[in-house]
């Protein structure tokens, strides 16, 4: 059998990470250099597009627990501890760039920092970003958790956080555990009712970012606020 290192080097993953970086790399090639070797009879790439095919997609790997991850064969405990380890240093390194007093880059910096810590939740999260007047992060919290509703998120919580955090702008984020980011209309008659609440004490809601599967969707963008 013909491993990797038989290989060309120009195919070799980790070498092609370090020539052209890790965007070239496909799912299975990224995956084959955190499992490093293989199992009898296959390559660490070709155990890497089998456990893809297993789960379903690289999301799903990553976000299985430790009883269904350690049943895949190749992998166990000590690979689960790996991977846990390398996804917290990543969900460190993007809060990192959101701690008190970091301005926000790009509406695209912001989406992939929401999307990072909403979008597994298997139910829904409203949560707040609280900027002061330069749109410097001021604090991040996840504030009301179950169906995102008139009942379920209470305006009075969001203004007296911002009231203690001396917020002059929020952005409002949810998650859409089904996957799908289009907004519904309890989406859109929470993010008026909050826009009017908190102006009333000159707190501006930028926008209202909803998380799906594979993106967000601003209601900023689409004139909803």
């Amino acid at each position: 059998m013909m491993t990797i290192k038989d290989w060309p080097i120009a195919e070799r993953p980790r070498e092609r990470l370090l020539a052209a970086g890790p965007h070239s790399l496909s799912d299975a090639e990224l995956l084959a250099i955190f499992l490093r070797t293989g199992v009898s009879g296959k390559s660490a790439v070709e155990l890497a597009r089998d456990l893809l095919a297993r789960f379903g997609s690289l999301r799903r790997l990553l976000a299985a627990d430790q009883a269904t991850f350690c049943l895949a064969p190749g992998l166990g405990t000590a690979k689960f501890a790996q991977l846990q380890a390398v996804l917290e240093m990543a969900r460190r390194h993007l809060d990192e760039q959101f701690e008190r007093g970091s301005p926000l880059l790009s509406p695209e910096h912001t989406a992939a920092y929401l999307k990072s810590r909403l979008r597994d939740y298997p139910y829904e999260v409203f949560a707040v970003l609280f900027l002061d007047n330069r749109h410097r992060v001021i604090a991040f919290e996840e504030m009301f958790r179950g169906t995102i509703d008139g009942a379920s998120v209470h305006p009075r919580e969001v203004v007296r956080r911002a009231l203690q955090h001396n917020a002059a702008a929020v952005i409002l984020s949810h998650n859409h555990p089904s996957g799908v980011a289009e907004p519904s209309q309890a989406d859109q008659r929470i993010t008026t009712r909050l826009r009017d609440v908190l102006a009333l004490i000159d707190v501006r809601v930028l926008d209202h970012l909803i998380v799906g599967d594979a993106q967000c969707c601003s209601l900023a963008e689409r004139g909803l606020i």
